[in-house]
């Protein structure tokens, strides 16, 4: 029974971890809460859905082309109301007030063309996981693992080895210096909400195939997606995934001791554990205030 709830936790804890990754990516360069971010996770789904049940596209050409558009859709996003906003110089309430709304929006399209019925990826007959000293596990679930250990290896290296990758970092640290410096802040959120946008995509695809999808999914996987921001520390790919472990790990312990309907308070507890005694998460760096 705990070598199984310990792969249920990895599971759940990679979709968290990508999630998390990806929202902590477009929060570090933009420092508000992008909470339409749970929207565009739900587009990436259905997206993949539109495509491969309704239009009959072949799998390969379905997932890259949902990817592709819902990361477009995260950058219009960026370019048709954050960057007006913060133009105006909108503040960070401001902002998230409009991340909100552009959430309620997108959900509410979802619900309207494909309806709140719960959709399916999967095809064919359900088969018994591999059993794997005595745990259980499918060959999705596999795939969802290996996956997200892939991109976070990806995006670890982007950001650490490419021009690119190096002024989201500088962006990210201090995006005052960075202006001084000559970087061009707006083209690099753009690329972090296409990261951010892809990566939440490919979590949301791996995971409806595994289970159902509702328009409303994409709300709790942010609000997961935040905690283990902030559990790993916001701004670390190795705090993102082991934020995303730890949550999922927590919940799934949970519901073997006491029951399912706890998980979110588990989840949420632990978020008013971190707020109250390490704020910055196990990753994140203290900040430091310097007068001159």
């Amino acid at each position: 029974m705990l070598l199984q709830i310990l792969v249920n936790s990895l599971i759940i804890g990679s979709i968290y971890g990508l999630v998390a990754l990806g929202f902590g990516l477009i929060y570090g360069t933009t420092r508000f809460f992008h909470f339409a971010h749970g929207a565009v996770y739900t587009c990436g789904a259905y997206l993949t859905f539109l495509f491969t049940v309704w239009f009959k596209f072949p799998l390969f050409f379905s997932l890259v082309l949902s990817i592709i558009l819902t990361s477009f859709l995260g950058i219009l996003i960026e370019v048709g109301i954050y960057r007006p906003l913060r133009k105006r110089e909108a503040t960070s309430l401001v902002l998230l007030i409009a991340s909100l709304g552009i959430f309620i929006v997108i959900q509410n399209i979802v619900s309207l063309v494909f309806g709140d019925d719960t959709k399916t990826l999967r095809s064919g007959v359900v088969k018994e996981g591999i059993n794997i000293f005595g745990a259980r596990i499918t060959p999705i679930q596999i795939a969802i693992i290996l996956v997200s250990l892939g991109l976070f290896v990806i995006t670890s290296l982007i950001l650490a080895k490419t021009k690119t990758g190096k002024t989201i970092r500088a962006v990210a640290n201090d995006p005052e210096l960075a202006i001084i410096h000559g970087i061009d802040t707006n083209k690099v959120i753009l690329y972090t909400f296409g990261i951010g946008s892809a990566l939440a995509a490919i979590a949301a695809i791996l995971i409806s195939f595994d289970v159902d999808m509702v328009p409303s999914m994409g709300f709790f996987a942010l609000m997961m997606g935040v905690v283990a921001v902030i559990i790993g520390g916001v701004g670390s790919i190795p705090g993102a995934a082991l934020g995303g472990l730890l949550l999922g790990l927590a919940q799934n312990l949970g519901v073997w001791k006491i029951h399912s309907k706890w998980q979110d308070a588990i989840a949420f507890g632990i978020l008013l554990l971190f707020l109250l005694f390490r704020p910055y998460g196990f990753f994140g760096k203290k900040v430091k205030k310097v007068q001159i």
